[in-house]
């Protein structure tokens, strides 16, 4: 062999060699960016996950806040419905005890209103116009009485 092909051997196989290690820094190089991003992904997952954490919390308070204020206005509620059954039965005995009510709520009432109570069941507003043009209309003034 020659000195100039050796020479020419060792300059492709230096070639080789120096392409060899610039490919393993850009493999190196891209490996780290990409552990770059994952390392920020997880840092952004992991405060989004805190973040959550701390709202599901806040709401897991609220909402036992909100079950105490709920328990609280049914109990309310519950004692206002037994005041107020007790005030009802309170009226009706004194009702029956008050003989001026007794015989006022004994007479039957008055014809006009017991037309009142008398309306048909109405279903549409068919049935109402009709039932409307069934009853007795007003009658019209003449019309010399306007003056």
């Amino acid at each position: 062999m020659t000195i100039t092909r050796q020479l020419a051997y060792g300059l492709a196989l230096v070639a080789a060699l120096c392409l060899l290690v610039w490919m393993q820094q850009q493999r190196i190089t891209t490996a780290e960016a990409r552990a770059d991003i994952a390392t920020e992904r997880l840092q952004t997952a992991n405060e989004r996950n805190a973040r959550q954490a701390q709202t599901i919390t806040r709401l897991t308070g609220e909402v036992a806040t909100q079950r105490l204020a709920q328990l609280s206005l049914q109990q309310t509620t519950a004692s206002v419905r037994q005041e107020h059954a007790t005030d009802q039965v309170q009226k009706k005995e004194q009702r029956r005890e008050d003989l001026p009510h007794q015989s006022w709520a004994d007479q039957p009432l008055p014809a006009a209103a017991r037309r009142l109570h008398q309306r048909p069941a109405i279903t549409g507003a068919d049935g109402y116009r009709q039932w409307l043009s069934s009853r007795h209309a007003l009658h019209t003034q003449p019309s010399g009485a306007d003056r």
